[in-house]
């Protein structure tokens, strides 16, 4: 696929090379890949990685490891707090371990924190034999052992045209009391059509993606707003913060509070 842009042209000029480029200002490109894998470590605030598949919201602190050849875009919301760090690595020694062939995203750790960070002393491509490669290379190297367990934090989505409209229905309503029944009562359609149609196009059932839905909004409304969890637990459709933070954590591993003391 051809790239558009100003950088994304330069990334893979230098196939040996490490791209460096951290950034505040929003950018908006279409849909891309490219021969290198790519970490993008948000620093503040939250952005939006979208596949064709599915869509996947990275939080602050918080980084994604996207492989060579991945069509992807990135959506960062206009804030000021934030801020991504991206860096694009060769890709020839990939297969030397299962973690460079598949998207993840991951929690940042203090070391990998100040790597990151450090990174920020080089712009663009960096090669072998420049100053700061070894850095970079090592920062590489690391990876798979401080990033062991990606967080599932993402919606698939689709363009299927009965499908669709549902997904958009819930977003806009997600805070509701929403049933199977209801909703394929608002759609004219049999629960079993529905339910079908979930799991046949997005492979999950109805409440296993509504329940995804809560948590992403929930994770939005952590980072963007100064709500405690209760509230949160309510606005997202659960009478309580305990039937919150128990899909919480069936979903991320993580209690909501242990997840917000992390992005802070």
């Amino acid at each position: 696929m051809p790239q558009h842009g100003n950088y994304l042209d330069d990334i893979d000029v230098e196939p040996l090379s490490v791209y460096v480029m951290h950034e505040k200002a929003e950018r908006k490109f279409p849909m891309h890949s490219h021969h290198k894998g790519q970490l993008t470590f948000v620093e503040g605030g939250i952005a939006y990685c979208n596949f064709p598949d599915r869509s996947l919201v990275i939080p602050a602190r918080h980084y994604i490891w996207i492989p060579s050849q991945m069509e992807h875009y990135m959506v960062i919301r206009h804030s000021r707090s934030t801020t991504t760090r991206n860096l694009y690595f060769y890709s020839q020694d990939d297969d030397s371990h299962p973690f460079y062939n598949k998207m993840g995203i991951y929690p940042v750790n203090d070391l990998l924190l100040n790597m990151i960070t450090y990174s920020a002393k080089w712009k663009e491509h960096v090669l072998p034999g420049d100053a700061g490669f070894r850095f970079l290379a090592s920062l590489k190297d690391i990876l798979p052992d401080v990033s062991t367990a990606a967080i599932p934090i993402g919606l698939p989505t689709t363009r299927h045209e009965r499908l669709l409209p549902v997904l958009q229905y819930l977003a806009a309503h997600f805070d509701q009391n929403l049933t199977l029944e209801s909703v394929s009562s608002h759609f004219g359609i049999s629960e079993r059509t529905l339910s079908r149609l979930f799991t046949n196009i997005l492979e999950m059932s109805f409440v296993q993606y509504l329940k995804m839905l809560r948590v992403v909004k929930g994770i939005e409304m952590m980072l963007q707003t100064n709500q405690n969890l209760s509230e949160i637990a309510y606005q997202t459709g659960y009478g309580s913060i305990a039937a919150f933070s128990k899909v919480f954590y069936q979903l991320t591993n993580k209690r909501p509070s242990v997840f917000l003391q992390g992005i802070h």
